[in-house]
């Protein structure tokens, strides 16, 4: 940044006493300058002014007055001090005028915006506005009898007015009272429905109407009711609500109970901790325990508790028939959580050694006043005896005595036990018998009372015998101490009860119960395994006549995690989005989506439960598996509301139910439009574009489909947008322009000759992201066989993924024109016999994945380039990297060499030179390298012969090639060339020579380096530098040991141009390097210097002169060859005697003379090296200008009047030693302009002319004082004072007489002199002649004495500045003797332009 001159008159400094004739005169001229300023005069005027104030009045000599050091000294320390006290004072009033300045008008800004905004309100208040709802309706999903408010917002003016719709039919409360409730409070509009039933599910909207128009909100209430305990479903493992219990608490399981072992007559304790908030002491969850899908009652056989953070089941006394799968399910404010989990029950120790256990599940059918039918379920045996009989025994109510009702063991396992008391009650238990003993008791049943039979359960089931054994059984993995066995069921089931299942292990003959209770279904989970084991298993049947034969053995199997992460993956998840495709009043058409997880395996059955909104029994549809998610379900009621629900299996089993549709009511469609379509999917999911398929709907309406729209809205969103205004025929549709990281949903609507159909289920959001480590399909070729493929390298694959490739979005099969094989995660797609046929686009999906799948366009040119490369590859060539070519080696050695892409070790060639083949021998060298691929022959002699034309033919298996180099004409002219020279390199290296030739380099100060870097020396090698053929010794000889030798060349410039040699020489022989220093070479150089120079220039710097205002740019170096460019309002600046452009080594400089206004302005200097401008500014303008020119004027002023002051010009000694008697002559030369007056003092008294004593002053240029006959009183301190208006000199003489004969005395120094400056230079008049008296020696100035003073005051002369001035056209005149003048003192008033330290 320019630095800016501050005037003199602005400068804080110590002043003299009020009393003083100096700080009256400085007073006056600031006054002066103060005028010039506020009135802006011309310079002209100002000038004048200046000089007015520089004049003085008639001389007049002033008494001395003295002053002490300590005087002066303090008051110098107590000005100081008051300036800088003032200082502060004022920067600190300047500092709080501006903070309260600002304050002000911020407060002044708030009151205004507060008014503006007040008048806003009031303005927007008034503004009509038709409806819009601030908070929407959001749809509700409740149970049964249970209440729900909707409830909005709505702002309009005028205030719009709310009504209620259902289904689009208004909402009448008084019609239905005790329904529906409306209120309106506080702008809030609410909808509250009482004890909501299912036929309350549907659409509820409001709709807000005022004079402006209308705005609609919509949500729907979806009304579920809880399962009951009446229903029935095959391998039915998750429990059912009964009743509705609402709740506010929210509930997590923590550590929930595992599968559990217990024997008979132990007591287990299953125990699961939660998370309650609110955690209320008095108000615990609600916990509800099943068992086998059996709501469990508290008894002494089952203790249940709830609270503190837990729920516990506590079975005291264990029986078989606890064993089964419990599940404890817990009421929340979302609906329920629940944990399920098996518990086993093995037999206790038998009574007798051998003897089987204990029977089961006994239960009394076909009660009577005194008979009842009593029937249980066998025990299971592994190694025991065959069961021979069971002996029943009963005893009454109350009683502790067991009485045996057979004489002789049952067979079968039901007894008719008669002789009963009517109206009393019995308790039954069962004992088995075999030929080592009889079992334990079985649990007594429950409490019967023998009353008439009215409606009793009956025990069905008339076959006799026993089943047939079981159907094959396969065990497969599920965790690491489990085992999934399932089995195919008996031949003959007769009135089957289930099955046991053992198990041994491989190598042992011991067979163990796996259960020991009757399952009833055929898929099992035996749990408690050894890890790392193999086992085999088996299953037996269960009837009331005992138990079937064994089935075959599973084969055997290791116990090992299965796939999909153990347990909770070994069955599929739940299907789930299940949606209604068609209705025809007596059947309706179901659809869902696969469950999230397969569990492993392929999902190979599905499995459909229905259920009737208002029995709320569940049924199942099919009894043998769907393979595919659609199903129609038939014989339904039309107009009844069904729930479905499904489950999934595999080859671990079948997985859990899906939650229950929403009801579904059967009427028959008559809709012209279609049905929706269904099962909507995505493929390709990329961050900015995904591919949405889906299936044709089921109901096609009055006509067939003939397009389909897609719309899409954002996740949480109800605002739909379509995709494409014509519809698609086909069933996909690539969206594209996606938000990465957003999701989405998708909804798709049919379309036929009679409008548009219904809309599809919303599909599941999808994130518009892709995979990690996505990739694409790659169309390609093989390098061996040639064929055309597209391949796919999934970023993720599992056990039992499968690649599905389609084209144009449909499945290809089993095609002939296709194959496709997969290894490891990648699939390749390959065309058997490529053609257009095959053009198309083909997608692939891997299964069992997040959604990993990717797809292909197949184009006419793609496929075209693939048969081109194809054909390539089936008639092979052998590939070049690069064909032949030749290089000039070291020694001016030929090389001819080809490189091909891959050789083969059995690769044969020939080179062949002018129609001759050439083979390796003396004079050429022929090779290969197979790794590179490199064929080469190597012409030690490369000369004329050689002209002509080179080829390579090339056998590598079944491919071919061959290159040829034409090497004729100028080419061989240019390769013999560089050969011969490399020749003589060669020879030139054998002794010392430059491995690098002079080359030129610039320092960091700017010094130019010529440098080269030398080789293959020793300490005898000779290095001179010449210039023109003129050495050059520089300070420092070079060392050729270093390796590298330079000459500097500093201050580099114009005188440097010229031929520059370095010579290197020993007795092996001489190399020599030149470097021509001119043209475009001079110039790189001079760039090379500007382009440090310029970076390390500094910014602008004023300086004002008596000649005018200096700019400077201070830099490392600086020359008049650097390319600068003085640049005044963007207008080029040329040197003038205005306008001044010169520098030295250290800066460059531009001054303007006599500055005017039309020098204001903007001043740049641009440095330039070629490739980069330094710029460097300054503004001169405004103040910075005003005070440069006042200050340039002071100064021309100053220099002026320092000109054309009084002075001694010579002739005066310092100190004069005269015998008595002689005379004494003290002449000296005066010069001033006007002439000056002059005046002599001996020890501070005016001297007058006498006889003794003359005064003289001849001209107005010799002045004089002679004493003739000196004596001892002449002695003293003798000076003169030389004064004119611009100011004066005064010198001192100390002269001593010594008496005739003394000894002469050592000359004593007299006081300095005072020298007074003056304002305007006057060019001098001749020097006087020298006097004829004789003058002493004159001796070395003498310091002044402070007490002195000059009776005009005077200015400081001027520093130096470190750029030459430009010299006065007037010279001044020099003193024959050194200046011993002083300056009158005066306050300073000239403050130096601040110079920027140098870089």
């Amino acid at each position: 940044m320019a630095s800016k001159v501050i005037p003199w008159y602005k400068k804080k400094h110590v002043s003299q006493v009020k009393t003083d004739y100096a700080y009256q005169h400085t007073r006056h001229v600031v006054q002066q300058h103060a005028e010039r300023k506020s009135s802006s005069k011309f310079a002209s005027q100002v000038q004048a002014q200046a000089t007015e104030a520089m004049a003085e009045p008639a001389y007049t000599i002033p008494a001395f007055r003295q002053r002490t050091a300590e005087e002066t000294e303090e008051y110098q320390r107590v000005t100081t001090n008051v300036g800088k006290g003032l200082a502060v004072i004022q920067e600190e009033l300047h500092r709080m005028r501006i903070a309260t300045k600002a304050q002000v008008e911020s407060i002044a800004i708030k009151n205004e915006v507060r008014d503006l905004m007040a008048k806003k309100v009031a303005v927007l208040d008034d503004i009509p506005k038709m409806p819009d709802f601030l908070v929407a309706l959001r749809p509700h999903t409740v149970w049964e009898k249970t209440p729900v408010k909707l409830f909005c917002t709505v702002e309009g003016h005028p205030r719009p007015i709310v009504k209620w719709y259902k289904g689009g039919v208004p909402i009448d409360p008084p019609n239905t009272p005790g329904k529906y409730k409306i209120e309106s409070k506080y702008g809030v509009h609410s909808l509250i429905i009482s004890r909501c039933v299912v036929s309350d599910t549907a659409e509820y909207s409001a709709v807000a109407t005022n004079q402006h128009g209308t705005a609609t909100s919509k949500a729907k209430v979806t009304v579920k009711r809880p399962s009951g305990v009446a229903e029935s479903c095959q391998l039915d493992l998750v429990p059912h609500l009964t009743e509705i219990h609402p709740s506010k608490l929210e509930v997590t399981l923590l550590d929930k109970f595992r599968v559990s072992f217990g024997v008979e007559g132990s007591s287990i304790k299953l125990l699961c901790t939660m998370v309650v908030v609110p955690d209320l002491p008095n108000v615990p969850p609600l916990a509800q325990w099943y068992r086998d899908d059996k709501l469990l009652k508290p008894s002494k056989l089952a203790e249940m508790s709830v609270g503190g953070g837990a729920a516990s089941l506590t079975l005291p006394h264990l029986a078989k028939d606890d064993e089964g799968l419990y599940t404890l399910r817990i009421f929340t404010k979302d609906g329920t959580t629940e944990h399920s989990a098996y518990l086993f029950v093995s037999d206790a120790a038998p009574s007798a050694a051998g003897a089987p256990g204990a029977p089961m599940s006994v239960k009394a059918y076909d009660i009577n006043s005194d008979y009842v039918l009593v029937a249980w379920k066998p025990p299971n045996t592994v190694n025991e005896a065959a069961i021979t009989g069971y002996f029943v025994d009963r005893r009454e109510s109350g009683a502790d005595t067991w009485v045996q009702c057979n004489d002789a063991p049952v067979k079968v396992c039901k007894y008719p036990v008669h002789g009963l008391s009517m109206g009393h009650s019995y308790h039954f238990r069962v004992r088995a018998v075999n030929s080592a003993g009889i079992s334990r008791p079985s649990r007594a049943s429950d409490k019967v009372m023998a009353i008439d039979a009215a409606e009793n359960e009956r025990l069905q089931g008339t076959d006799e015998g026993t089943p047939s054994a079981p159907g094959q059984v396969v065990a497969t993995r599920n965790t690491k101490s489990s085992v999934f066995v399932q089995w195919e069921p008996p031949k003959h089931l007769k009135s089957l009860m289930g099955y046991y299942i053992d198990g041994r292990a491989v190598g042992s003959k011991e067979w163990f119960p796996c259960n020991h209770k009757p399952f009833r279904h055929n898929r099992f989970v035996v749990h408690g395994l050894i890890p790392g084991e193999s086992y085999v298993f088996r299953v037996q049947a269960v009837n009331l006549f005992g138990l079937s034969d064994e089935s075959q053995e599973s084969s055997p199997i290791a116990v090992e995690p299965a796939l999909g992460k153990g347990v909770d993956y070994a069955t599929p998840s739940a299907p789930y989005g299940i949606t209604i495709l068609s209705s025809d009043g007596s059947s309706m058409t179901v659809a869902w989506k696969s469950p999230k997880h397969c569990g492993g395996s392929k999902i190979n059955a599905y499995y459909i439960d229905k259920c009737d909104a208002d029995t709320l029994v569940w049924k199942e549809v099919n009894v043998s598996a769907i393979t595919e998610r659609i199903c129609t379900v038939d014989n339904l009621t039309e107009g009844t509301f069904y729930e479905f629900r499904i489950q999934a299996g595999n080859m671990a089993g079948v997985g859990l139910k899906s939650a229950p549709s929403e009801p579904m009511k059967c009427e028959a469609w008559t809709m012209e439009e279609p049905g929706p379509a269904y099962d909507l999917s995505f493929s390709e999911v990329r961050g900015d574009s995904l591919v949405i398929l889906w299936k044709a709907p089921v109901y096609t309406g009055a006509s067939a489909v003939t397009g389909y729209l897609v719309d899409m809205a954002k996740k949480s969103s109800s605002e739909f947008v379509t995709l494409n205004q014509e519809a698609v025929s086909h069933r996909y549709l690539q969206v594209t322009g996606l938000k990465e990281g957003e999701s989405y949903v998708f909804r798709v609507r049919a379309v036929n000759a009679n409008g548009v159909g219904k809309p599809s289920q919303l599909s599941e959001p999808v994130c518009a992201k892709a995979l990690p480590g996505t990739k694409e399909i790659v169309a390609g070729v093989d390098e061996e066989t040639g064929d055309i493929f597209l391949s796919l390298e999934a970023c993720e694959i599992s056990e039992t993924s499968k690649f599905v490739w389609s084209k144009n979005y449909k499945p290809i099969g089993d095609c002939p024109r296709v194959a496709m094989t997969t290894k490891g995660r990648t699939s390749r797609l390959t065309f058997t016999n490529p053609d257009k046929e095959d053009l198309g686009r083909y997608s692939v999906v891997v299964t069992d994945t997040e959604g990993v799948s990717a797809s292909h366009t197949l184009t006419e040119d793609a496929l075209n380039t693939m048969l081109e490369l194809s054909y390539a590859i089936r008639h092979p060539v052998v590939p070049l990297k690069h064909g032949l070519n030749y290089e000039v080696l070291e020694k001016g050695h030929v090389r001819f060499w080809l490189q091909a892409v891959k050789l083969s070790p059995s690769v044969s060639y020939r080179f062949i030179a002018n129609d001759k083949e050439v083979t390796s021998g003396e004079g050429q060298k022929i090779s290969h390298d197979v790794a590179s691929g490199v064929i080469q022959m190597t012409v030690e002699h490369f000369t004329r012969a050689n002209e002509g034309t080179y080829t390579v033919q090339i056998n590598d298996g079944k491919a071919k090639t061959q290159s040829s180099l034409v090497l004729v004409g100028d080419v061989f002219k240019a390769a013999l060339k560089e050969a011969e020279f490399q020749r003589k390199e060669h020879i030139r290296k054998q002794g010392p020579h430059f491995s690098e030739y002079l080359y030129f380099t610039v320092t960091e100060d700017c010094t130019v380096m010529l440098a080269c870097k030398v080789a293959n020396v020793k300490k005898e090698t000779a290095f001179h530098w010449y210039k023109e053929d003129d050495e050059i010794v520089p300070e420092a000889p070079p060392n050729v040991m270093s390796g590298a030798c330079a000459l500097p060349l500093p201050m580099f410039s114009r005188k440097d141009q010229g031929v520059y040699k370095a010579v290197l020489s020993d007795d092996r022989g001489k190399d020599t390097s030149v470097f021509d220093i001119s043209g475009q070479v001079f110039d790189d150089i001079i760039n090379g210097i500007a382009r440090i120079a310029g970076a390390s220039a500094s910014d602008l710097v004023m300086q004002c002169t008596p000649e005018g205002i200096r700019l400077q740019c201070y830099m490392s170096y600086y020359t008049e060859e650097l390319k600068t460019v003085w640049k005044h309002k963007e207008s080029k600046i040329a040197s003038s005697e205005k306008m001044r452009i010169g520098g030295t080594a250290e800066m460059a400089w531009m001054q303007i003379c006599d500055p005017s206004d039309k020098e204001k302005g903007h001043y740049s200097i641009e440095i330039s090296d070629g490739v980069t401008t330094h710029t460097r500014t300054f503004d001169l303008s405004g103040q910075a200008y005003t005070d440069a020119y006042e200050e340039y004027l002071r100064l021309k002023a100053a220099a002026f009047a320092e000109k054309n002051r009084g002075r001694v010009v010579g002739g005066l000694p310092d100190v004069v030693t005269i015998m008595e008697e002689k005379s004494l002559s003290l002449t000296c030369t005066v010069w001033g302009e006007p002439t000056p007056e002059v005046t002599w003092f001996k020890n501070e008294q005016e001297v007058s002319s006498t006889e003794h004593t003359k005064v003289m002053f001849d001209g107005g240029k010799f002045a004089s004082l002679v004493i003739n006959k000196v004596t001892p009183e002449d002695s003293g301190k003798y000076s003169i004072n030389v004064r004119n208006k611009y100011g004066g000199e005064f010198v001192e003489i100390t002269v001593s007489v010594y008496k005739h004969g003394e000894k002469i005395p050592e000359p004593k120094l007299g006081q300095p002199r005072a020298a007074v400056p003056a304002s305007t230079p006057v060019p001098p008049k001749s020097p006087a002649p020298p006097s004829k008296t004789p003058t002493p020696t004159p001796s070395k100035p003498q310091t002044p004495l402070q007490s002195m003073r000059s009776p005009t005051p005077a200015s400081t002369p001027v520093p130096k500045s470190p750029t030459p001035t430009p010299k006065s056209p007037t010279p001044t005149p020099k003193s024959p003797t050194p200046s011993r003048s002083v300056k009158s003192p005066t306050p300073p008033r000239f403050m130096k332009s601040p110079t920027p330290p140098r870089k």
